[in-house]
Formats: structure tokens, sequence, C-alpha cells
């Protein structure tokens, strides 16, 4: 059924950029963001889809679990499941093949994760600083910065953001939405720094997706009802452009590092625009 394909042609294209950029370099795949929370992290978010109807669409009725890191991780040889640092029944041995620090409704303004209650990008930044002690006590120093040092490390955030730039009226009170996109760069690139202070060497930055085609975003487009509201879609392409020479920037000071940015907008954007061409 269309949904399903949708998630497989996407998930197919990322891990087809990831691969290629990191074959046979990662030992695991640590995540952070708003996307990708796994259940012991949503435990702490407002944000959850664990109730119907979500995984209506499957064969078996019921959602996988599985997210695009889960399938990375699998394209490596690693555990085709990355597990949620907070999981206390995951112990450091199977927390070093792969981690999951995000929560779902994070996003890069501490406002965005405070909103929804979950954990944000600071917070999930503290919980990979104290995943490296951890791991070093368990693994050795060398051999845990070795795996800290080859790890892929995925970032997909922001979504969270623009959306609330337009529910919440005091982000616009604060920032004009080129303001706004140049100052969600800014802190995507903190984020980068931190993590590179901390051992990061490959990092993934994921673009924004087209929001404003988003069911909710659709039924609130008071302009053009069901259509896709461009409000959202225009920004989402202002901070994706920032963030893509936010990233190119990066990938050229820190020394030793690889820092991709992964466009998904257009990817989207081609399914919305012609859905019969991937499925029914």
């Amino acid at each position: 059924m269309f949904p399903e394909r949708l998630h497989y042609c996407l998930l197919l294209t990322f891990v087809h950029s990831c691969y290629l950029h990191y074959r046979r370099q990662s030992l695991c795949n640590h995540c952070f963001g708003g996307l990708h929370g796994r259940l012991r992290q949503q435990q702490h978010s407002d944000i959850k889809s664990n109730f119907p109807p979500y995984g209506r669409d499957f064969d078996s009725g019921v959602a996988t679990g599985r997210l695009v890191t889960d399938f990375i991780s699998e394209s490596f040889g690693l555990p085709p499941s990355v597990p949620a640092f907070l999981d206390k029944h995951r112990d450091i041995d199977q927390l070093a093949t792969g981690v999951s620090f995000a929560s779902g409704g994070a996003g890069l303004h501490h406002l965005t994760s405070k909103v929804t209650s979950a954990i944000s990008l600071g917070h999930q930044l503290d919980l990979f600083k104290l995943y490296k002690e951890k791991l070093k006590l368990a693994k050795g120093v060398s051999l845990s910065n070795d795996i800290i040092n080859r790890a892929l490390y995925y970032f997909s955030i922001g979504n969270n953001d623009l959306v609330n730039y337009f529910t919440l009226p005091v982000r616009r009170a604060q920032y004009s939405p080129p303001e706004y996109a140049a100052y969600l760069a800014g802190r995507a690139s903190e984020a980068a720094r931190e993590a590179y202070y901390h051992g990061a060497r490959k990092i993934v930055f994921v673009s924004l997706l087209p929001v404003g085609c988003l069911p909710g975003r659709r039924a609130v487009n008071h302009d053009g009802p069901g259509k896709c509201n461009e409000k959202y879609n225009n920004l989402a392409m202002m901070f994706n452009a920032e963030i893509q020479e936010t990233m190119g920037k990066l990938n050229g000071e820190l020394a030793g590092a690889q820092v991709v940015y992964t466009e998904m907008y257009s990817v989207v954007s081609a399914i919305l625009a012609n859905p019969s061409a991937y499925g029914k």
C-alpha cells in the first residue's frame, strides 16, 4: 500500500546515501533529534505513536517500530534495531554497536522540546557524554575511543521547530522566517561542534521535509483547505539552504571530520507530486 511503499522509497534513498559515504568505516550508529525517539525515550515526551491508527497500513495492522536508523544499522552489518540509551533492559555491550538518544518532539530550539516534554537536544548530548564514560569503563580507553570516532552520528531534527514557529506566536514575534532559519542552523552547528568535540567524526544532518504537506498542516490551511501549506514549506526550504551551507563550512573547518547534509525534501516532494508512480 502507498504509505508503506513511500516509507521504503525514502528509506532506500537515505540508506544508499549513507552507505556511499560511510561503507566499511562505521562501527556503530548514534542517533539524535526529534524524529527517531525510541519507546524508552518516548516515555519522557508527549509525542507518541503507540496507538491506533498508527500502523494500519502495514500487513499486520501494527507498526513495526523500525526506523530509518535501524535500516542504516542493518545495512552496515550491525544489529537491525538501534536501542534507546534510557532502555534499562540494555547493557553497555548492546549499546556499544549503536544507541539512540533521540526523543520524539525534540527540536533545535529549547522551547520546542519544552512544549512537548521531550528530551532536549542539549540533554541528548549530555546523555551522549554519559554514554562515553560508561563505554570507557566497560571497554577501556583505546577501544571506546575507536568506537566513538568511527561511529556514524545521525541528526534528524528541526521539523518540530518549524511547526512551532507558526503555532507559537512568541517565535514569530522574535524572528522573521529568514532569521529563524538562520538561528536554527546556528543551533545545529553548535550541536555538531559539540558532538565533534566529544569524538564524533562522521556526522549526518538530514534536511527538513515538506512539513506543510502533512495532514495536520493541510487541515489548518485556511488559504487552501486540503492543500499543502506553502508557508511551512517555504520556511523548510530556507532552513535547508542554511543548514546545507552550514554543514559544508563545518566539513572544511573540523579537522578529520566528514559532515554530510542529506537532502530529503525534494524526494518527498517528488513523491507527493506523482504518488501513483510509487504505489496505489
